[in-house]
């Protein structure tokens, strides 16, 4: 009989027997190292982000001052209220009781000397507050234009007191612009006088018992006035009937005042 011959149970492809699937492929089942590491990315550490954190912390500080200094107003306000309760306090008062103009002349180089003599009244309406007064520096101007500066004495004025006060003002050789001499000539040949306003500017506390408060400035104007230049020795009386003097407190803050 003849022998029989049967096929392998590998077959072969192309020629070539199937290599082993573990030789071609790597070893078999893969391990987590090889699944995971094909896909997961590399870690890579960021770097800490400064700037939004400096950010962060100027808002902090922003924050606090702000709320720092609306409780410094607010416990301000508060003093301030309870003051007013108590006290009551009224500004002062003032009044123009004589004015006189000794001379006022223009000289041909644009310059101008004058001298006036003041008195004004000041009166102090509280009953529990005593002001103590700076230095008073006086301004004389006519229409806008300065003609006369001088000052008044620092003095204490009690509760319910009424003080004179006397300045003699001189100016001797002030500069003044073209516009300002042509203006002050026309005024001075007017029927109707030369018009004046007397302003004060300083600075007061109030004192309560041993306490005193901080420097308030204060601005006194006092309108309404007109004279005649005298044209001889004698000094002319200006007319003050009409003259009105207002008060105005000015508060400081940094550079600014209002």
């Amino acid at each position: 009989m003849a022998d029989r011959v049967y096929p392998s149970s590998k077959p072969v492809t192309n020629g070539t027997a199937g290599a082993p699937t573990t030789a071609a492929n790597g070893a078999f089942p893969a391990t987590k190292a090889q699944l995971y590491g094909a896909t997961r990315p590399a870690y890579r550490p960021q770097a800490h982000n400064r700037r939004r954190h400096s950010r962060s912390c100027c808002c902090s500080c922003c924050i606090w001052i702000t709320f720092l200094l609306f409780f410094i107003i607010l416990l301000v306000a508060i003093a301030g209220a309870i003051f007013y309760v108590l006290y009551r306090p009224h500004r002062p008062s003032f009044s123009v009781t004589n004015f006189k103009v000794s001379y006022l002349n223009l000289t041909s180089s644009s310059t101008l000397n004058s001298k006036f003599d003041l008195n004004i009244t000041a009166k102090n309406p509280n009953k529990k507050l005593v002001y103590i007064y700076n230095p008073i520096t006086v301004s004389i101007l006519s229409n806008d234009i300065d003609i006369g500066d001088g000052t008044i004495p620092s003095f204490v004025q009690d509760k319910k007191n009424t003080t004179l006060l006397k300045a003699a003002i001189t100016n001797t050789g002030k500069a003044l612009d073209s516009t300002s001499v042509s203006t002050l000539k026309t005024d001075i040949k007017s029927k109707n006088g030369l018009p004046l306003t007397i302003e004060l500017n300083t600075k007061v506390k109030a004192k309560v018992g041993g306490l005193k408060t901080p420097n308030i400035g204060i601005r006194v104007t006092c309108d309404g006035i007109s004279a005649t230049v005298p044209t001889g020795k004698t000094a002319a009386t200006a007319s003050t009937s009409n003259a009105k003097c207002k008060v105005d407190i000015r508060i400081k803050i940094w550079k600014w005042t209002f």
